[in-house]
C-alpha cells in the first residue's frame, strides 16, 4: 500500500503532573509538572511520521488562544496540519496525573475539540490518501460526530480503509456501547485498549473481546499495555505480539496513540499485521519513556 495518512481527531494542551507519592486529599503533593502539545489524533499523526510515514495530514479544531503554538509543534514534527481555529472556545486541555508506576489518570476539558464542524471538512483532504484514521473522541458530540461521519462516508466512496480508536472507556460509557458500535460498523479496523474492548463486548477476557469485536468490524487490534497486542479477524485471534520491554517507564500518556501511529505507518509501508504490530509496540515503548504523548526530537526524554 502506498500513499498518505489522514488523521481526523483532537489537538489538546497536556498538563502532565508526575507525582511520586500518592495524592493526599486537601493538601499539597509534590510533583514534576510539564506542559506539552497533545491529543490522541495529533499524537498518532506525529508518531506515524516518526515511524516513517512520509505524508501525514491532521484535521482538528483548536482555540485561537494557542493555535500558533500547536501549528508550530505539528509542523516541526513533520505533520501537515489542517487546523481549524475557533474564536469562541479555547483549545482542549487535559491534566494527566501520572503516578510512580507511570500510569495516568486524565481530567479532560474538551474545549474546541468537539466543535469540529462539517464546515471544517473538505473531501479534497482525502486526495492522495491511502488510509483514514478517526479519533473516537469525535463521536462523543453532535458537531464533531457529523464531521467524522462525512469523512467516513467519503472514504468508503473512494474505497479508502478506515480505522477508529475508541479513545476513552469513560466517554464510551456515556455515549452508549450500542450507539458507538452502530457508528463504527463500516470501519475496517478498530483499535481499543483492553478496558475499551471489555466495555464494548461485555467480555472480561481481552482475547474473547478481541474475537467478538472482529465480528462487528473487519479487524480488531487490542492493546494490552505490558502484555502486548492481540490481532483478531473474522471472530478469531490471529496473532499475539509481545510488548517491547521497558526498564524505567516515565509516563504512559500517549502510549496507545504511539502504537497506532507506528502500526498504521508500517501497514502503509506494506508490512503484514504481525510486523506492523511489532512496529507499533516499539513506538509505544518509546512513548512511555517520554513525558507527554508526542515523540521528542531524540525519541526519548523527560
Amino acid at each position: 500500500m502506498t500513499g498518505g495518512l489522514l488523521v481526523i481527531g483532537d489537538v489538546v494542551t497536556d498538563v502532565v503532573a508526575r507525582h511520586g507519592a500518592a495524592l493526599v486529599h486537601g493538601t499539597d503533593t509534590a510533583a514534576r509538572i510539564r506542559t506539552r502539545p497533545g491529543g490522541a489524533g495529533a499524537n498518532t499523526a506525529c508518531w506515524a511520521v516518526r515511524s516513517g510515514c512520509r505524508e501525514v495530514r491532521l484535521l482538528a479544531r483548536v482555540g485561537a488562544d494557542s493555535a500558533a503554538w500547536h501549528r508550530d509543534a505539528l509542523r516541526r514534527a513533520g505533520v501537515r496540519e489542517l487546523l481549524a481555529v475557533d474564536d469562541a472556545a479555547p483549545t482542549g486541555t487535559v491534566v494527566a496525573l501520572v503516578d510512580s508506576a507511570a500510569e495516568r489518570t486524565f481530567l479532560t476539558d474538551s474545549g474546541a475539540v468537539l466543535r469540529l464542524s462539517p464546515d471544517d471538512w473538505s473531501p479534497s483532504m482525502l486526495d492522495g490518501i491511502s488510509h483514514l484514521h478517526l479519533s473516537g473522541y469525535l463521536l462523543f458530540a453532535p458537531a464533531s460526530r457529523a464531521t467524522a461521519l462525512l469523512a467516513l462516508r467519503e472514504a468508503g466512496r473512494r474505497n479508502i480503509p478506515v480505522s477508529v480508536d475508541p479513545a476513552s472507556a469513560g466517554f464510551l460509557a456515556e455515549l452508549g456501547v450500542d450507539r458507538f458500535l452502530e457508528l463504527v460498523e463500516d470501519v475496517d479496523l478498530l483499535l481499543p485498549n483492553a478496558d475499551e474492548a471489555r466495555l464494548l463486548t461485555g467480555l472480561p477476557e481481552p482475547a474473547d473481546a478481541a474475537a467478538k469485536l472482529s465480528l462487528l468490524v473487519r479487524q480488531a487490534v487490542v492493546t494490552l499495555g505490558r502484555d502486548g497486542v492481540l490481532l483478531a479477524t473474522a471472530g478469531a485471534v490471529t496473532g499475539r505480539i509481545p510488548a517491547e520491554p521497558v526498564r524505567d517507564p516515565v509516563d504512559s500518556t500517549g502510549a496507545g496513540d504511539a502504537f497506532t501511529g507506528g502500526f498504521l505507518a508500517a501497514r502503509l509501508a506494506g508490512h503484514d499485521d504481525t510486523a506492523a504490530a511489532a512496529a507499533g509496540c516499539r513506538a509505544g515503548a518509546q512513548a512511555v519513556m517520554t513525558v507527554g504523548g508526542r515523540p521528542t526530537p531524540d525519541g526519548e526524554g523527560g
